[in-house]
Protein backbone atom coordinates (compact mmCIF):
# COMPACT_ATOMS: atom_id res chain seq x y z
CA UNK A 1 0.00 0.00 0.00
CA UNK A 2 2.84 2.57 1.23
CA UNK A 3 4.32 1.60 -2.25
CA UNK A 4 1.60 2.27 -4.10
CA UNK A 5 1.39 5.92 -2.66
CA UNK A 6 5.19 6.73 -2.90
CA UNK A 7 4.91 5.39 -6.99
CA UNK A 8 1.74 7.43 -7.19
CA UNK A 9 3.15 10.48 -5.68
CA UNK A 10 6.38 10.46 -7.74
CA UNK A 11 4.64 10.08 -11.02
CA UNK A 12 2.22 13.19 -9.72
CA UNK A 13 5.52 14.84 -9.30
CA UNK A 14 7.36 14.00 -12.54
CA UNK A 15 4.20 15.40 -13.96
CA UNK A 16 4.84 18.56 -12.26
CA UNK A 17 8.35 18.93 -13.34
CA UNK A 18 7.15 18.10 -16.96
CA UNK A 19 4.68 20.82 -17.23
CA UNK A 20 7.58 23.36 -15.87
CA UNK A 21 9.52 21.89 -18.18
CA UNK A 22 7.37 22.36 -20.65
CA UNK A 23 6.62 26.42 -19.75
CA UNK A 24 10.46 27.11 -19.65
CA UNK A 25 11.33 25.19 -22.76
CA UNK A 26 8.60 27.69 -24.73
CA UNK A 27 10.24 30.91 -22.68
CA UNK A 28 13.40 29.83 -24.11
CA UNK A 29 12.47 29.13 -27.96
CA UNK A 30 10.16 32.36 -27.72
CA UNK A 31 13.01 34.43 -26.10
CA UNK A 32 16.22 32.25 -25.68
CA UNK A 33 18.23 35.85 -25.15
CA UNK A 34 16.29 36.92 -22.11
CA UNK A 35 16.50 33.25 -20.55
CA UNK A 36 19.82 32.67 -21.36
CA UNK A 37 20.88 35.65 -18.80
CA UNK A 38 21.20 35.57 -14.96
CA UNK A 39 18.96 38.42 -14.64
CA UNK A 40 15.23 37.16 -15.36
CA UNK A 41 16.68 33.95 -12.32
CA UNK A 42 16.84 37.26 -10.31
CA UNK A 43 14.16 38.92 -10.77
CA UNK A 44 12.42 35.42 -9.78
CA UNK A 45 14.54 34.47 -6.88
CA UNK A 46 13.88 38.20 -5.57
CA UNK A 47 9.68 38.10 -6.08
CA UNK A 48 8.12 34.04 -6.32
CA UNK A 49 9.35 33.63 -2.71
CA UNK A 50 6.89 36.23 -1.31
CA UNK A 51 3.80 33.91 -2.70
CA UNK A 52 5.84 30.80 -2.10
CA UNK A 53 6.48 30.37 0.93
CA UNK A 54 2.68 31.65 1.57
CA UNK A 55 1.86 28.48 -0.27
CA UNK A 56 3.77 25.94 1.58
CA UNK A 57 1.13 26.95 4.58
CA UNK A 58 -1.86 26.70 2.05
CA UNK A 59 -0.75 23.39 1.37
CA UNK A 60 -1.40 22.01 4.79
CA UNK A 61 -4.46 23.94 5.22
CA UNK A 62 -5.78 21.76 2.17
CA UNK A 63 -4.56 18.76 2.47
CA UNK A 64 -6.55 19.23 6.03
CA UNK A 65 -9.51 19.64 3.98
CA UNK A 66 -10.13 23.28 4.47
CA UNK A 67 -9.54 26.71 2.83
CA UNK A 68 -8.13 29.95 4.13
CA UNK A 69 -9.00 32.95 1.98
CA UNK A 70 -8.24 35.62 4.52
CA UNK A 71 -4.34 35.12 4.24
CA UNK A 72 -3.36 38.37 2.39
CA UNK A 73 -5.36 40.06 5.03
CA UNK A 74 -3.59 38.77 7.63
CA UNK A 75 -0.43 39.72 5.94
CA UNK A 76 -1.49 43.11 5.65
CA UNK A 77 -2.39 43.70 9.23
CA UNK A 78 1.00 41.59 10.79
CA UNK A 79 3.11 43.97 8.77
CA UNK A 80 1.18 47.06 9.76
CA UNK A 81 2.04 45.96 13.34
CA UNK A 82 5.72 45.17 12.12
CA UNK A 83 6.06 48.57 10.66
CA UNK A 84 4.14 50.42 13.26
CA UNK A 85 6.92 49.18 15.88
CA UNK A 86 9.60 50.28 13.69
CA UNK A 87 8.22 53.61 13.90
CA UNK A 88 7.41 53.73 17.32
CA UNK A 89 10.28 52.32 18.39
CA UNK A 90 12.88 54.00 15.83
CA UNK A 91 13.97 50.87 14.40
CA UNK A 92 13.67 47.91 16.70
CA UNK A 93 12.95 45.29 14.16
CA UNK A 94 14.08 42.50 16.27
CA UNK A 95 10.41 43.63 18.63
CA UNK A 96 8.91 44.19 15.44
CA UNK A 97 9.50 40.52 13.67
CA UNK A 98 7.86 38.99 17.33
CA UNK A 99 5.29 41.07 17.25
CA UNK A 100 4.30 40.41 13.65
CA UNK A 101 4.87 36.69 13.58
CA UNK A 102 2.71 36.69 17.43
CA UNK A 103 0.25 38.43 15.37
CA UNK A 104 0.06 36.45 12.14
CA UNK A 105 -0.17 32.94 14.79
CA UNK A 106 -3.54 34.83 16.65
CA UNK A 107 -5.10 35.24 13.55
CA UNK A 108 -4.39 32.10 12.27
CA UNK A 109 -6.03 30.97 15.83
CA UNK A 110 -8.85 33.33 14.96
CA UNK A 111 -9.38 31.69 11.86
CA UNK A 112 -8.89 28.15 13.43
CA UNK A 113 -11.24 28.61 16.25
CA UNK A 114 -14.36 29.84 14.26
CA UNK A 115 -14.03 27.09 11.78
CA UNK A 116 -13.02 24.35 14.58
CA UNK A 117 -14.89 25.77 17.69
CA UNK A 118 -17.92 27.30 15.80
CA UNK A 119 -18.52 25.08 13.01
CA UNK A 120 -18.41 27.69 10.00
CA UNK A 121 -17.06 26.13 7.18
CA UNK A 122 -13.64 27.47 6.54
CA UNK A 123 -14.37 29.11 3.00
CA UNK A 124 -17.37 31.41 4.57
CA UNK A 125 -15.54 31.58 8.11
CA UNK A 126 -12.37 32.93 5.81
CA UNK A 127 -13.90 34.97 3.72
CA UNK A 128 -15.58 36.94 6.98
CA UNK A 129 -12.11 37.29 8.58
CA UNK A 130 -10.52 38.42 5.16
CA UNK A 131 -12.51 41.43 5.56
CA UNK A 132 -11.89 41.92 9.32
CA UNK A 133 -8.33 41.74 9.05
CA UNK A 134 -8.34 44.06 6.03
CA UNK A 135 -10.74 46.60 7.77
CA UNK A 136 -8.69 46.15 10.76
CA UNK A 137 -5.35 47.62 8.17
CA UNK A 138 -7.75 50.35 7.14
CA UNK A 139 -9.25 51.92 10.72
CA UNK A 140 -5.68 51.53 12.21
CA UNK A 141 -3.65 52.49 9.19
CA UNK A 142 -5.71 55.48 7.59
CA UNK A 143 -4.43 54.57 4.67
CA UNK A 144 -0.79 55.84 5.21
CA UNK A 145 2.35 54.25 4.44
CA UNK A 146 5.55 53.54 6.67
CA UNK A 147 8.90 53.89 5.77
CA UNK A 148 11.31 50.89 7.28
CA UNK A 149 14.10 52.72 6.32
CA UNK A 150 15.59 52.95 9.75
CA UNK A 151 16.04 49.08 9.86
CA UNK A 152 18.03 49.21 6.29
CA UNK A 153 21.56 48.55 8.53
CA UNK A 154 20.34 46.15 10.85
CA UNK A 155 21.38 42.31 11.00
CA UNK A 156 18.09 41.21 10.81
CA UNK A 157 17.48 42.17 7.68
CA UNK A 158 20.16 41.60 5.79
CA UNK A 159 18.87 38.38 7.34
CA UNK A 160 15.88 38.60 5.53
CA UNK A 161 16.07 40.31 2.40
CA UNK A 162 19.55 40.91 2.10
CA UNK A 163 22.01 39.23 -1.40
CA UNK A 164 24.18 36.63 -0.58
CA UNK A 165 27.77 37.11 -2.19
CA UNK A 166 26.10 40.31 -3.47
CA UNK A 167 24.18 38.00 -5.94
CA UNK A 168 21.36 35.53 -4.17
CA UNK A 169 18.40 37.30 -2.42
CA UNK A 170 17.72 35.85 0.93
CA UNK A 171 14.14 35.65 0.61
CA UNK A 172 15.03 32.91 -2.16
CA UNK A 173 17.27 31.10 1.44
CA UNK A 174 13.92 30.95 3.26
CA UNK A 175 11.65 30.22 0.86
CA UNK A 176 13.91 26.69 -0.23
CA UNK A 177 14.58 26.24 3.95
CA UNK A 178 10.94 25.87 4.59
CA UNK A 179 10.11 24.08 1.80
CA UNK A 180 12.75 21.51 2.77
CA UNK A 181 11.53 21.47 6.76
CA UNK A 182 7.80 21.70 5.64
CA UNK A 183 8.43 18.74 3.16
CA UNK A 184 9.51 16.56 5.97
CA UNK A 185 7.51 17.54 8.57
CA UNK A 186 4.15 16.28 5.94
CA UNK A 187 5.97 13.10 5.03
CA UNK A 188 8.15 11.92 7.92
CA UNK A 189 6.59 13.48 11.15
CA UNK A 190 3.72 12.41 12.97
CA UNK A 191 2.20 15.84 12.47
CA UNK A 192 2.14 15.32 8.62
CA UNK A 193 0.63 11.93 8.99
CA UNK A 194 -2.11 13.48 11.06
CA UNK A 195 -2.56 16.51 8.68
CA UNK A 196 -3.24 13.36 5.67
CA UNK A 197 -5.06 11.15 7.75
CA UNK A 198 -7.59 14.33 8.84
CA UNK A 199 -7.83 15.74 4.85
CA UNK A 200 -8.64 11.65 3.83
CA UNK A 201 -11.15 11.11 6.50
CA UNK A 202 -12.22 12.91 9.57
CA UNK A 203 -13.84 10.32 11.05
CA UNK A 204 -11.63 7.50 10.92
CA UNK A 205 -8.86 9.87 11.79
CA UNK A 206 -10.70 10.57 15.32
CA UNK A 207 -11.49 6.75 15.98
CA UNK A 208 -7.77 6.40 15.60
CA UNK A 209 -7.46 8.72 18.22
CA UNK A 210 -6.19 11.80 15.97
CA UNK A 211 -7.36 14.81 17.68
CA UNK A 212 -8.99 16.52 14.55
CA UNK A 213 -9.61 19.83 15.97
CA UNK A 214 -6.58 20.46 17.62
CA UNK A 215 -4.38 19.80 14.22
CA UNK A 216 -7.02 21.49 12.17
CA UNK A 217 -6.21 24.85 14.67
CA UNK A 218 -2.64 23.82 14.09
CA UNK A 219 -2.63 24.43 10.56
CA UNK A 220 -4.77 27.78 10.61
CA UNK A 221 -2.04 29.04 13.24
CA UNK A 222 1.01 27.83 10.73
CA UNK A 223 -0.94 29.73 7.98
CA UNK A 224 -0.94 33.06 9.73
CA UNK A 225 2.79 32.90 10.85
CA UNK A 226 3.99 32.09 7.33
CA UNK A 227 1.37 35.03 5.97
CA UNK A 228 3.27 36.98 8.86
CA UNK A 229 6.79 36.05 7.92
CA UNK A 230 6.01 36.32 3.66
CA UNK A 231 4.46 40.18 4.58
CA UNK A 232 7.85 40.72 6.72
CA UNK A 233 10.17 39.63 3.78
CA UNK A 234 7.41 41.54 0.64
CA UNK A 235 7.85 44.90 3.05
CA UNK A 236 11.63 44.99 3.85
CA UNK A 237 12.42 44.15 0.25
CA UNK A 238 11.11 47.89 -0.84
CA UNK A 239 11.49 49.03 2.69
CA UNK A 240 8.07 50.51 2.57
CA UNK A 241 4.65 49.43 4.26
CA UNK A 242 1.68 50.21 1.76
CA UNK A 243 -1.61 49.28 3.33
CA UNK A 244 -2.87 47.60 0.36
CA UNK A 245 0.18 44.78 1.02
CA UNK A 246 -1.02 41.39 0.21
CA UNK A 247 -3.88 42.04 -2.10
CA UNK A 248 -2.35 40.70 -5.15
CA UNK A 249 -1.32 37.46 -3.64
CA UNK A 250 -4.64 35.62 -2.78
CA UNK A 251 -5.05 33.67 -6.63
CA UNK A 252 -1.30 33.33 -7.15
CA UNK A 253 -0.64 31.30 -3.80
CA UNK A 254 -3.73 29.50 -4.51
CA UNK A 255 -2.67 28.11 -7.69
CA UNK A 256 0.48 27.43 -7.14
CA UNK A 257 -0.93 24.97 -4.38
CA UNK A 258 -3.57 23.44 -7.26
CA UNK A 259 -0.84 23.29 -9.85
CA UNK A 260 1.24 21.67 -7.20
CA UNK A 261 -1.08 18.25 -7.50
CA UNK A 262 -2.82 18.98 -3.76
CA UNK A 263 -5.79 17.84 -3.78
CA UNK A 264 -9.14 20.67 -3.37
CA UNK A 265 -10.63 17.49 -1.72
CA UNK A 266 -8.17 17.25 1.04
CA UNK A 267 -5.80 13.96 1.79
CA UNK A 268 -3.03 14.48 -1.01
CA UNK A 269 -0.40 16.55 -1.84
CA UNK A 270 3.11 17.11 -1.38
CA UNK A 271 5.72 19.84 -0.79
CA UNK A 272 7.64 19.56 -3.72
CA UNK A 273 4.64 19.76 -6.09
CA UNK A 274 3.33 23.36 -4.02
CA UNK A 275 7.26 24.27 -4.46
CA UNK A 276 7.53 23.30 -8.48
CA UNK A 277 3.59 25.13 -8.46
CA UNK A 278 4.76 28.60 -7.68
CA UNK A 279 7.65 28.24 -9.79
CA UNK A 280 5.30 28.05 -12.57
CA UNK A 281 3.25 30.85 -11.35
CA UNK A 282 5.36 33.00 -10.77
CA UNK A 283 7.29 33.28 -13.74
CA UNK A 284 4.28 33.09 -16.38
CA UNK A 285 3.49 36.83 -15.62
CA UNK A 286 7.29 37.35 -16.53
CA UNK A 287 7.66 34.46 -19.61
CA UNK A 288 4.60 35.69 -21.52
CA UNK A 289 5.96 39.50 -21.77
CA UNK A 290 9.29 38.43 -22.59
CA UNK A 291 8.24 36.25 -25.75
CA UNK A 292 6.36 38.85 -27.23
CA UNK A 293 2.95 38.62 -25.88
CA UNK A 294 0.80 41.69 -24.36
CA UNK A 295 0.15 41.28 -20.50
CA UNK A 296 -3.69 40.73 -21.33
CA UNK A 297 -2.86 37.35 -22.24
CA UNK A 298 -2.04 36.37 -18.72
CA UNK A 299 -4.65 35.68 -16.76
CA UNK A 300 -6.05 33.45 -20.01
CA UNK A 301 -2.65 31.63 -19.82
CA UNK A 302 -2.95 31.42 -16.16
CA UNK A 303 -6.10 29.77 -16.30
CA UNK A 304 -5.06 27.48 -19.20
CA UNK A 305 -2.32 26.08 -17.04
CA UNK A 306 -4.23 25.37 -14.17
CA UNK A 307 -7.15 23.79 -15.71
CA UNK A 308 -4.59 21.82 -18.08
CA UNK A 309 -2.38 20.97 -14.91
CA UNK A 310 -5.42 19.68 -12.63
CA UNK A 311 -6.79 17.59 -15.74
CA UNK A 312 -3.59 16.04 -16.08
CA UNK A 313 -3.28 15.09 -12.25
CA UNK A 314 -6.71 14.01 -12.17
CA UNK A 315 -6.26 11.46 -15.17
CA UNK A 316 -3.47 9.85 -13.43
CA UNK A 317 -4.93 9.65 -9.98
CA UNK A 318 -7.95 7.65 -12.00
CA UNK A 319 -5.28 5.27 -14.19
CA UNK A 320 -3.55 4.43 -10.40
Amino acid sequence: MFKNVATRELRLELSILGVLAGIFAIFFIGNPQVFTKFDIYYSFMSTIPFSGIMALGMTFVVIAGEIDLSFPSILGFSVWVFSKIVELTNGNIVLATLACLATGILAGALNGFIVVKVGIPSLVATIGTQFFFRGLVNVAGQGLGITLVPVKDTFLFNAFVGRLWGALPAQAIWWLVLAVIFGFLLKRHKFGAHVLFVGDNVESSRMMGIRVNRVKMAVFMLMGVLSALSGILASLEVTYFWPTLGEGYLLRTLAAVFVGGTSVFGGIGTIFGTFIGALIIGSLEAGIIAIGLTGFWTQLIYGLIIVVSLAIYTLLRKRQ
